[in-house]
């Protein structure tokens, strides 16, 4: 067929090119085999080079021919292929102006030039396509391979990167749609095939996955020109709307991707409506189908998301058509609409200058996302905290919306979840960074200057009332502003008299002339002025000998007379009556030059001055007022936040610690309880927590301000020695540990140390505290360096422990703890091979400290006693011979004992006979032999034993070196090994007798029913059972009898001995841990902290707390030894949300439902339930429910159980799928059937559904079931269960039903417990015939 005879189809398929079609229609003639593709290609570049792009016509048959056998052909030939390709079209756009722009060009040859046009185009494209296809099938292999060197195997396969080719294809397409082709066509309309051609190539290059990728940038630029150049100029947007939605529906990848082109379209394009098509589509999307396909859903979601941050003005006409959405199922579409708004208030709403319209839209905006906050999807919840966490961070919110959001974050600071009160913190931390009322926000610093301001502006206010009530209004000014309307409206009376003729206002025949008068006053006053006038006229002609009116003077005009008779009836009997110059007090009056003379007028300036001061106080005292509830609430949320430190979550403990650090830095007084109350952390087990409290503390502390190096030092040193005030021990270690830290790291600096050693030695001018607080600081930081109170120890004795009188103990005590901390506190291990340091008996030191103590036993100074302690603590950890010291140190103290025991201090006292001593002498006395005791068995302990274990192995290592050599073989080494390890257990053995020994017969027993006595044994036991455990595990009970003891002192020190033990293993946990869980509702806020934490640290220990919960739970509802019902609600609340896995939640399910059966009480019952209630239900564990439904099916009539089961199916409901919720639909039928009929409707519900299913087919025969209640053990009836659902096998002769396979649940609790029943589901106990569970139950209900 003759090229100018045939016109070129551009076919759905390459398989429709090679049939015939209608008249002239172009058809393939021949599909060349691969051999003779070469030669043929190099014949059509010959042709090319002679005829030019025309030349495609004669040889398309080749180009089909290779994309035919494209994956059989060499790879060289397909990029020769591509090459010319690109040639042949580049030549055809370049030469393509010319000819359009030539109007003698035949039919013929422009029916020529668009068949070649599209023939070149369709044979580019599908190239293009199938080396894409074929890039796409060889990224997927490489990444199953491995995606290592993927670049390279690629070139080396293609011998190019196709990556690189793509974007000069996809811009020489862009060039050519650029030029006017449409005049190629027939009515210059070009057909839609051809432009569905060109897009529908870019489409199937973006649903590659590596498009979105960093190295595809230009592919995706060059994809988004040549889609726009298609909307400008080819009339694509219908097209292209309907695609982008279908593309956002099936891939995920392309949100960011195509956010991008169609912001590009909008603003570079002008294509500002493809927006509103593109919204419209995604508005008119069913909510429920949403809901049911979350792909596309998420597609749609991080497309408005992205969009609304790049194009907010353009998007917000068309954010109404999304309000739907607000009110759907998909919680990603909720986000997406509401992060939408928030990108609008931020970007186009934004700022003092919006007019009403936009104030409003913009109100509308935020009282939608507030709204949201309370939304029933935590991620909605915390989705809008953190919009709103970006709308403060860039002070978009108006000041009136403060505290309304500040009080939606205190509030979600009580939400269960966590990522909410974690976006909560964020939130209000934000709010504190940004906030416009102060650097400082105390709210004790504001009641002060709120009160007195309020007053101020109280006292303005009244001041204002007054001189408005006390100022009449000078009738000569009101004259002067009426009078120039008042000579108008005279003037025209008088030109115009008939006007004024017939008018109401005449003078009746009963009036005197002053009611006449008053209604002319009146008439003036309301601005009547022509009814005035026109009264004025009847009156001086009705009363032309009475006053005022008989005061018309001939001389003067009557304008001027009338209105100088109108003022005189007006401004009354005190303005004057004759005026000498009419015509100027008509009109020339000056201000101040009226009637009321005697009052002096305020001037226009003074009264807006005096408005201004009236506004500027009420608008300080509104600020104050702001100021002062904003501080309220972050008080409010401190005390909140305070208590979610100890959380589980890592990162609320973090987000909680940042908190603190803002709240301190602002000023806050409240923040330095949760500054001290994040200390503990620095023991915890999670390194993101203690890395945490180092970096507030580094913030806090290490960064103070200060123009110099000295002053620094000086503000850090003050900042800290804050810290140490009323601080408890816990405090002060914890604050060790963490100066030990940064003193290690070289994080303080030297002026710090010298600040400290100056104010020590009161080189610089301190106090007494201040002396003291920084000695502990200098022995902190000792415990990192110990040079630094090693090398000037000297310096220190002659500070702490000098000879003046009287002695400062604080001070004194201080010394000696920073002294001790530079010796290693530990036990010796076995591999050191040098001796402790040990410092000489004849050291200064020790001299000192034996001469204070021994003075100090006579004094009545309460801080002698820990001074004492801290001392004899000194000279056991230094000391050679400490035992020496001691002895000598109460050898002394004794004798001044004696000696005040024998002077006589009164008369009275002379004429007794026995002697008496002081009471504090002989508690100083004995206290001091106990902490010698105490400290000799320490010493016994650790220091002798380590230090004889020491030296026995140096001895036996001596000893095997000298022996020879010869007797050194395999076998013998290794009996000598042996033979050593004897020796070494036996000396073990033998030196601990030694010392135990000691203890028992050299050391005192003291015995007391004392509370501090009491919690110092718990602390000995303690001990004893890290040392002694299998000693001490029979006694374990009283250990933990000690977690009930009425003395807050004991019942803390138990609990942080049990934490110990328990945490360490050191105790077997049983049963009786629930005293543990006893202690979460402590009255004392420190002991309920305490038990948070253990179980915090006990949920890291793998499953046990769910080990323990069965136990927890029946010794906590016992009806004796039990707590009351809100507070085991409150325990059990804790203890149960740290179960979070799946088969941990299923299992307790079902243990708590079988353990209605063995229940007593209806508390119990009720306890049972609430517990259901608080785990984290999954589908999974709603079926162990369904199972067990007998268990607990007769308890439902009680409301508070039904209540909690129907509560916990709730929050099943909330995340559900489609297809779980008929099981819980059919669970909670059957439990709102229990709760209104009992056990009965559950078996008309059976009967009824197992008729329904019977129904259908004749062959099934009818069951009958009969119901027993499962709490008589007397009743003979049973339930008939269906063939499919048998499980047990009946056995009427016997009456007792033999089970298959019985499960026994068995809680260690009631094996430990002979006062509880067994746990253990008995025989006798068990029912004999269980309920029948059907799938159907909404069959019975739409029946009935």
């Amino acid at each position: 067929m003759s090229p100018q005879l045939y016109e070129f189809h551009l076919p759905l398929s390459p398989e429709e090119l090679l049939k015939s079609g209608g008249v002239n229609q172009y058809v393939v003639q021949e599909v060349l085999s691969i051999r003779h593709l070469p030669s043929h290609l190099k014949a059509f570049q010959a042709a090319f080079r002679a005829q030019g792009p025309l030349a495609m016509l004669e040889h398309f048959d080749t180009i089909y021919s290779i994309l035919h056998h494209f994956r059989s052909i060499d790879p060289g030939l397909k990029e020769d292929t591509l090459e010319f390709l690109i040639k042949v079209v580049s030549r055809h756009t370049q030469e393509l102006p010319t000819i359009l722009d030539d109007a003698t060009l035949s039919g013929s040859d422009r029916s020529a030039h668009l068949n070649a046009l599209k023939m070149n185009c369709y044979a580019l494209i599908c190239l293009l396509e199938s080396f894409e296809t074929m890039a796409s099938q060889k990224s997927l292999m490489d990444l199953a391979l491995g995606g290592k060197g993927r670049k390279a195997r690629a070139k080396a396969t293609h011998g190019f990167d196709w990556e690189e080719e793509r974007q000069p294809i996809l811009q020489l397409l862009t060039q050519l749609l650029q030029l006017d082709i449409r005049h190629l066509w027939s009515h210059s309309v070009i057909e839609e095939e051809f432009v569905s051609l060109v897009t529908g190539c870019c489409y199937r290059l973006l649903e590659n996955p590596t498009i979105s990728h960093q190295k595809n940038r230009s592919t995706r630029e060059a994809i988004t020109h040549l889609l726009g150049v298609a909307l400008t100029r080819y009339n694509h947007m219908l097209s292209a709307t309907v695609k982008i939605i279908q593309m956002l529906q099936h891939f995920e990848h392309l949100a960011s991707v195509l956010v991008a082109a169609v912001s590009l379209w909008a603003t570079d394009y002008g294509m500002k409506s493809i927006v509103g098509e593109i919204v419209r589509e995604i508005g008119q999307k069913c909510p429920q189908e949403l809901s049911r396909d979350p792909s596309g859903a998420k597609g749609f979601a991080a497309f408005l998301t992205e969009l609304a941050e790049r194009v907010p003005a353009t998007l917000m006409s068309s954010v109404c058509i999304l309000l739907d959405h607000l009110d759907g199922e998909n919680y990603m579409m909720r986000n997406a609409v509401l992060a939408a708004m928030a990108e609008m208030v931020l970007q186009v709403l934004n700022g003092d200058q919006l007019e009403a319209a936009a104030r409003d839209t913009r109100d509308q905006f935020l009282d939608t996302l507030q709204a949201h906050g309370h939304d029933v999807s935590s991620f909605v919840r915390s989705r809008v905290l953190q919009l709103f966490t970006r709308i403060v961070q860039q002070k978009a919110l108006p000041l009136t919306r403060f505290q309304a959001v500040v009080a939606l974050a205190v509030g979600r600071l009580a939400d269960k979840s966590v990522l909410v009160c974690k976006n909560a913190i964020q939130l209000l931390a934000s709010f504190l960074a940004n906030n416009p009322f102060s650097c400082k926000l105390s709210d004790t610093d504001l009641a002060g200057p709120l009160q007195k301001e309020t007053q101020k502006l109280q006292e303005m206010r009244a001041q204002r009332r007054a001189a408005a009530a006390s100022a009449v209004l000078d009738p000569g000014e009101e004259w002067e502003a009426m009078l120039p309307e008042l000579k108008a409206t005279l003037q025209q009376l008088l030109k115009l008299p008939q006007e004024g003729e017939g008018m109401p206002e005449e003078v009746a025949e009963t009036e005197t002339a002053e009611e006449v008068e008053r209604r002319i006053r009146r008439l003036l006053a309301k601005a009547s002025y022509k009814q005035a006038i026109i009264l004025t006229q009847e009156a001086i002609g009705h009363f032309q000998e009475s006053e005022p009116f008989c005061h018309m003077d001939p001389e003067e005009s009557e304008k001027t007379a009338f209105l100088n008779l109108l003022g005189t009836i007006f401004k009354g009997p005190a303005a004057p009556t004759q005026e000498k110059n009419p015509q100027g007090a008509a009109g020339n009056l000056g201000p101040g030059e009226t009637g009321c003379k005697d009052k002096p007028s305020v001037s226009e300036p003074e009264k807006c001055r005096e408005n201004d001061e009236l506004v500027k106080q009420e608008m300080l005292v509104q600020y104050l007022q702001d100021a002062y509830s904003f501080s309220l609430k972050i008080t409010e949320a401190i005390g909140i936040i305070s208590k979610m430190m100890y959380e589980h979550t890592t990162t609320v403990v973090q987000e909680v610690i940042e908190f603190f650090v803002m709240v301190f830095q602002f000023g806050v007084p409240q923040a330095l309880f949760g500054v001290r109350r994040m200390l503990p952390l620095i023991w915890s087990k999670e390194p993101g927590v203690r890395e945490a409290v180092l970096n507030a503390y580094r913030q806090l502390y290490l960064k103070p301000k200060g123009d110099s190096a000295r002053a620094k030092a000086q503000t850090l040193i003050h900042n800290l020695s804050l810290l140490l005030v009323d601080a408890s021990v816990g405090t002060i270690q914890c604050l060790e540990e963490i100066l030990c830290e940064f003193v290690q790291k070289d994080e303080l600096k030297p002026a710090v140390t010298q600040v400290l050693w100056e104010r020590a030695t009161k080189k610089v001018p301190c106090s007494a505290l201040e002396r003291c607080s920084s000695v502990m600081l200098l022995g902190m930081m000792a415990r990192g360096k110990p040079e630094i109170v090693g090398s000037n120890l000297d310096t220190l004795v002659s500070i702490g422990l000098d000879e003046k009188l009287p002695q400062d103990y604080r001070l004194a005590q201080q010394v000696c703890r920073a002294i001790a901390n530079i010796s290693d506190r530990r036990k010796p291990s076995l591999g050191k091979r040098h001796p402790p340091f040990r410092l000489p008996q004849e050291h200064c030191l020790f001299e000192r400290l034996q001469e204070t103590v021994t003075k100090g036993v006579v004094c009545p100074d309460p801080l002698w006693i820990p001074f004492k302690e801290a001392a004899v603590t000194l000279i056991y950890q230094l000391a050679e011979g400490p035992e020496v010291i001691c002895a000598r140190m109460l050898q002394g103290c004794a004798k001044q004992a004696l000696e005040k025991l024998g002077e006589k201090s009164t008369p009275q006292e002379a004429t007794k006979d026995t002697p008496v001593l002081p009471t504090f002498l002989l508690m100083n006395l004995l206290s001091l032999a106990g902490d010698v005791a105490l400290q000799q068995l320490v010493h016994l302990e650790q220091a002798v034993s380590g230090e004889l274990c020491r030296r026995r192995v140096l001895r036996e290592e001596q000893e095997h070196k000298t022996k020879e050599p010869k007797e050194k073989n395999p076998s013998s080494e290794a009996t000598m090994e042996e033979e050593m390890g004897l020796v070494g257990a036996t000396a073990d053995d033998t030196e601990a007798e030694l010392i135990r020994g000691i203890c028992e017969l050299e050391l005192l027993d003291e015995k007391s029913s004392l509370p501090i006595v009491r919690s110092n044994l718990m602390i000995a036991t303690g001990d004893l059972a890290i040392r002694f455990p299998n000693l001490v595990d029979p006694w374990t009970p009283h250990l933990y009898a000690r977690l009930r003891d009425p003395a807050q002192q004991v019942r803390k020190t138990a609990g942080l001995v049990m934490t110990h033990l328990i945490l360490k293993d050191m105790v077997k946990v049983k049963g009786q841990v629930s005293e543990m869980a006893v202690l979460l509702i402590d009255p004392a806020p420190q002991i309920a902290a305490l038990a948070k934490n253990f179980f915090n640290e006990l949920s890291h220990k793998g499953n046990a707390i769910y080990n323990l919960l069965p136990d927890i739970i029946s010794r906590l509802s016992a009806p004796e030894g039990g707590v009351e019902e809100e507070p085991f609600h409150t325990i059990m609340k804790q203890l149960l949300c740290y179960i979070t896995k799946d088969k941990q939640t299923e299992s307790l399910v079902e243990k708590l439902c079988q353990r209605f059966r063995t229940a007593q009480t209806e508390r119990q019952y009720r306890d049972l339930a609430y517990c259901v209630s608080q785990l984290p239900l999954t589908e999974r564990g709603l079926r162990k429910m369904l199972e067990n439904f007998d268990c607990f099916g007769d308890k439902l009539s009680d409301e508070s159980i039904f209540s909690a089961f129907l509560s916990a199916v709730g929050k099943l409901r909330r995340g559900a799928k489609p297809e779980g919720k008929a099981v819980i639909d059919e669970f909670e039928q059957k439990l709102r059937a229990c709760h209104t009929r009992g056990l009965d409707a559950i078996e008309e519900l059976e009967i009824g559904q197992a008729g329904s299913q019977r129904a259908p087919s004749a062959r099934k025969q009818p069951a009958v079931s009969r119901h027993r209640h499962l709490a008589s053990a007397a009743s003979h009836s049973d339930f008939v269960t269906p063939e499919p659902r048998r499980t047990t096998r009946w056995h009427p002769d016997t009456q007792r039903q033999v089970s298959r396979k019985k499960l026994r649940i068995v809680f260690s609790s009631d094996e430990s417990s002979e006062e509880e029943p067994l746990a253990e589901m008995t025989e006798d106990e068990t029912p004999k015939k269980t309920t029948p569970i059907r799938r159907r139950a909404s069959a019975h209900r739409h029946r009935s």
